[in-house]
Parts: C-alpha cells; structure tokens; sequence
C-alpha cells in the first residue's frame, strides 16, 4: 500500500432578560434509555446532478417495538426537510435527470415501488408486486427503464399475480440443498434474478430468465447499452462454494459474456466508462483482495492493486479514481485507488468511521455517514473527496450535548507475536483520584470485522455506571493487515484469546487505580465464544457475560447457517475429519473448570449461533454449580445488539450492567 500522508441567535425585549446569561446544563450520564431519542440514517443517495440528497430517518416509534422511517430531501446542502408524510419509507433512488426519485413504501399495507418529482406533488404507485421482492435496482440512463434484482420462486412468470393459495398445505419447509437458511430463517428455492420494468409502458420482464443461480450488484454501463452484474454458478454453489464471476449483456449481443477472471470470487463490478468495469477478486475465502481492470469487449485485463491489507466496501468510479470505504485500525477511513496501478491511498476519515458513500455521476459532489465514539451519526457533503466538508443532518446534536461522552484512550500493547495491539480504554465516570474502579473486558465479535472509533454506546454506558472498558481488535480482525487477519485461523481460542489477556495486562499496568479483584467480561458472537473460552482458562474475572455465544462447535457446526463447505475451510476438515480440533477448542470440554458468575443472554431466531449453545453452556455450568442465569428474548435474531427490537435492545443493555452491579462489592 503506498500512503500519503451556526450558531443561533435570538432577540428578546421583556425587561432585557435576553442579556442575562444562561447556565449551561452540566451534561448528564448516558443511560440505555437515551436509544430512544437516537436517531439512525439509512439509505443515503445523492443526486446525478449533485443537487439533490435523500435519505431515510431511522427512529424508534411509540410502542418501542419498532422504528418509523421517513424520506427526508436536502437541495443545495440546506437543511434537510421531510419529503413525504408515511413512515414506512426506504431506499429513494433519484431519476437520470435529477427531477424525480423512486422509494419503497409501505403504505397500504405493502411494500410498493413509487415515484414523486422533487418539486412536490403527491407520490404515485409504479410497481407492487404480488409475489418476490424487489432487493435493488437501478435506473438506465435515459429515465425510461428501471432494472430491478427480484428475489422470486422459479416457476413464476407473473410477479404482480397472485399465488393460487386456495388449496390447504401443510406448514412445512423441504429442504434439499446445503445453504438452505439465513439469519432470519429458512430459504426456499427462490432466486434471484434480474428484470427489466419499463415505467411508461409499464412493463415487467425477465432479463436473465428462469435461471437456477443468483445475481447480484447489477448496473448499467454509462450508456445503458450494457448491463454488469455478479453470479456464482459454481456445481456446488448452492453447497456453500466459494466463487463468483461478472458477467456483461449489451443491447447488440442477447446472450451474457463471462468475464476472464482469475479462479476464486471475482465480483462488485463497477464501470469506469463503456468499456471498462473495475471489480474486486479474492483466490479464495481467506485470500487478500486485488482489483482488476479489463475492457469487457478486448478481455484486456489489468491488474491495478494486488494483495490489498484492506476490504474495499461501497467501492465506486468518481472524478478519475476508484474509491472505497475500509476497515482501518479502528477508524473507517475515505480511500482513493488510481486506476494506472500506482497504489492507494487514504483521503479523510481517520478518527471516525465512514458509511454509506455515495457521489454524483456528473463528480460535482459526494456525502457519506461519518460517525465515531463521540459523535452520533451525521450526514457530510462535498465538492469533491479532498475538499473541506459540510455536515448536513443535527438530529442528534441536542442529545449528544447533554450526554457527558468520552474519547477513547489509545495505546498499544504487543503481543508473543511481535504485532502491535491497538488498546482502546475509557476510564469510569466520575473518577477520583485514590479510589480504585472495575474495570469491562468487552470483546468484539468476528472474528473478523473491527471495532474502535464508532457510535457504539455500550461502552459510554458501562462508563456512566463507573466502570473502566478496555477492548482490543485482536488477530483475525480487519484493518491491520491480511497477515495479522490470518492468524486466527484453525487457532481458535489460541490468538484471539492471547490477544485480549496482553490487552487486559496492558490497561492494569497503563492504569493502576484500577482493582484486579473486580474485573469483569463480556462479548457477542465469537466474542461470546471468548468469554466463555475465557472462564475456562481463568478465574481471573469476578462475573461474566455471554452472548449469543458459541459453547460446543461440534453442534454448532450442524446447525448453524454455514454448510459443510464453509466449516471445511474454517476447521480444517469435517467433524469426522478433524473431530479432536471442534472439541479442543469447544469450551464446553472445559466447563467442569469455571467458576465465574455467568449471565447468558441468547435469543430464540439466532441462526448464527442458535439458542442451542446458550441452552448447552447453561446446562453445563449448572451441572458444575456455577452461578448462572439465562435471559432469552423471543422473536430475536442474532442482530439483537444493533438492529433488534428498540425496548429489547434496551434490556439488552440493563440487564449486561445490572449482572455486573449485582456482583461488584
């Protein structure tokens, strides 16, 4: 990689009291009830002319169980104004000509495709379908046809026509394939395919046919006369291979070409101009990405950057440069990647994380979400990548000035390896000098992915209520090379683990107020699988918390969402073929050994990690007479923590700091 480096006023006339200053409220402990008056931005575009920005506001309704989303329309980068009145609006996509825009709707009772002009008027339905579902879609150039991904079962022909439900079935999913569900539940043998709707004759028809595979991350070339797009058609693709490969039709050829590629996942293609696309390809499940360059028509290929150290996430051609969004130790940085191989580079962003990039085909203008540990998600616009930005959304600046919020606390730890640790450290609320705290290990999910400057509350929250956190993106996580993200592999509970004791070493040392005899843990997902990993090594910690957690990879491996393929890769073999690696590393081998306190969260939908293995890690620690309490939320899924129901998010919340207050003497 080669790097280089309003204010408001008012008036008043009643006895001068205008002059008079006014005392600042001290701002205020951060509670899990604040994630009520959160406010969340999704589906953010702007405008080809680089006019126009849309978005939806995410809030939590009434009853606490659920979240209105409202289209919200900003010109010029003025303040942003709610663009219609229903509250189940999503993913807005502006016209070629910028004078109109598509949305989904939920109104009456559905979830219709519409269409409004942006000077104001009522919008009207284009599309509902009565079965599949529209995942994306994408306008052609001339504003005359929609190209839509349509998730649907194979042998219908007719989306807007009703199923014949009229004969009595049994409740029953047949299952015959090995990827056959999803977080979220069971897959039927739907698939998804593209499909052309031409607005003005109103018009629906199939583009790729009744086609056995899926496609995905369509789009048309400048021109529109080609269309790009992603499938894996691999023997055994609905077996979990690993593979990919971009295909291309244009309007003087009625079949599909494949592009060459190397062997592996070759996908996300993205045109640079009518003859050549850039996409990103990996050798295989653990392989570095490269992106290539090829001129669809000549196959001409150039590599322009090999064995990148980063992801590239919502990569996109503007103003002569791909860009792309990427894990970057603990920051989600703009980057910039020059198309004449000469490397990439970061652009903005250290210090926060970056979402949701999108730029104007024209290039006069760009807007991303940008967020960190102290700063709640927020809209920024610009020119241009370099140029100096404009914040454009404040839902949440009221809410962030009465909270007392902290940076974090950054240092560095090393590891048996010799890898540098980036150590990310809040102290307690409040903290007095003389007095000792406890402190949270909180371990972060993945393995892979990455924590650090993000708006995550958790953290601030076990702060508020006087404790110290301490995390650390181990080995396995993104943004600190492809090597250091490799060395997990087949060494669970080996170097994740390792990882996290030298972090916890280095805040005791960096930190001597705080008491060893108070030391608590917790995680999610593999970081669950660590904190019970973790009270079987040790009884260093005074309580525990585990959430939708592994405890016995054996049963998990037959009963999560990956197939047979996908647990291969990740443990060497199958359960026949490399039985002793599942259990060595299963903590419920070791539960006999625990003693610590343990609370378990897990809920009923989790496919990831089924409530198998919170019932399993129960059972367990109560036949060794540990301590232990299991709270189950019902109807949830595996997203709990972020995307669950807003008042079980919340007990989420309570019910982690509450666990550790009842054992914190």
């Amino acid at each position: 990689m080669k790097l280089k480096t309003t204010l408001l006023c008012s008036t008043g006339l009643l006895l001068g009291l205008s002059a008079l200053p006014v005392a600042a409220e001290e701002p205020r402990a951060i509670t899990a009830e604040d994630y009520y008056d959160m406010v969340f931005l999704q589906d953010l575009t702007i405008s080809p002319d680089g006019t126009y920005v849309a978005f939806i506001k995410s809030t939590v309704n009434d009853d606490k169980r659920g979240r209105d989303r409202t289209l919200w329309l900003s010109r010029n980068g003025e303040a942003p104004v709610q663009f219609t009145s229903h509250k189940g609006e999503s993913a807005p996509l502006f016209a070629p000509d910028s004078q109109s825009m598509v949305f989904f709707s939920g109104r009456d009772n559905g979830s219709a495709l519409y269409q409004i002009s942006l000077t104001g008027g009522e919008a009207k339905s284009l599309l509902s379908l009565e079965q599949g579902s529209i995942n994306n879609l994408q306008w052609h150039p001339s504003g005359n046809t929609l190209l839509l991904n349509v998730r649907v079962k194979p042998d219908v022909e007719d989306l807007r026509e009703k199923s014949d439900n009229s004969e009595t079935k049994p409740d029953i999913t047949v299952v015959t394939q090995a990827v056959y569900k999803r977080q979220g539940g069971y897959l039927d043998e739907s698939r998804s395919g593209l499909w052309l709707y031409n607005i003005a004759e109103d018009q629906l028809t199939s583009l790729t046919g009744q086609t056995d595979w899926n496609e995905s991350n369509a789009s048309y070339s400048p021109s529109g006369e080609c269309i790009a797009f992603q499938s894996n058609r691999h023997e055994q693709a609905h077996d979990g291979a690993f593979h990919s490969r971009v295909y291309v039709r244009c309007d003087d050829d009625d079949n599909e070409r494949e592009l060459h590629s190397p062997e592996g996942w070759a996908g996300s293609p993205v045109w640079v101009n009518d003859e050549q696309l850039a996409f990103v390809h990996r050798a295989d499940n653990y392989a570095a990405p490269s992106v290539f360059l090829i001129d669809h028509r000549s196959g001409s290929t150039q590599l322009i950057a090999e064995t990148m150290d980063h992801g590239p996430s919502d990569l996109q051609y503007h103003q002569g440069a791909l860009w792309f969004i990427a894990d970057d130790r603990g920051s989600r940085p703009l980057f910039q990647l020059s198309l004449d191989g000469s490397g990439y580079q970061r652009v903005r962003g250290v210090g926060y994380s970056l979402s949701q990039l999108s730029t104007a085909s024209n290039h006069t203008g760009l807007v991303w979400v940008e967020e960190n540990e102290v700063t709640a998600p927020r809209i920024r616009i610009a020119s241009d990548a370099q140029a100096s930005a404009h914040t454009l959304t404040h839902f949440n600046d009221a809410l962030v000035a009465s909270l007392d919020l902290q940076p974090y606390e950054v240092f560095t730890a090393e590891n048996e390896r010799g890898d540098v640790l980036d150590v990310f450290f809040l102290p307690p609320l409040d903290q007095q000098d003389g007095q000792t705290y406890p402190l949270v290990l909180n371990i972060k999910g993945g393995p892979g992915g990455m924590w650090g400057h993000q708006w995550f509350p958790e953290n601030q929250l076990l702060r508020a209520r006087g404790y110290a956190v301490v995390f650390v993106n181990y080995r396995g996580s993104s943004g600190y090379g492809h090597d250091f993200a490799m060395q997990v592999r087949m060494d669970y509970g080996g170097a994740d683990y390792r990882d996290n004791m030298h972090a916890l070493a280095a805040a005791l040392e960096q930190h001597l107020w705080i008491d060893t005899d108070r030391l608590y843990v917790t995680g999610g997902s593999h970081g669950g699988f660590l904190t019970n990993w973790i009270t079987t090594q040790t009884n260093q910690f005074r309580a525990a918390v585990t959430q939708r957690s592994v405890s016995n990879w054996i049963s998990e491996a037959g009963t999560q969402a990956f197939p047979p393929l996908s647990m291969k890769v990740e443990f060497g073999g199958t359960i026949w073929e490399n039985y002793d690696y599942y259990w060595d590393r299963s903590p419920l081998k070791y539960a006999d050994r625990v003693t610590t306190p343990t609370l378990i969260i897990h809920s009923t939908d989790d496919h990831i990690t089924p409530i198998g293995q919170g019932e399993e890690w129960f059972f367990a620690l109560k036949a060794n007479d540990v301590p232990v309490e299991m709270v189950i939320f019902s109807g949830e899924g595996h997203g709990l923590s972020r995307a669950g129901r807003p008042i079980n998010l919340v007990e989420r919340l309570n019910r982690i700091i509450d666990w550790f207050d009842r054992h914190n003497p």
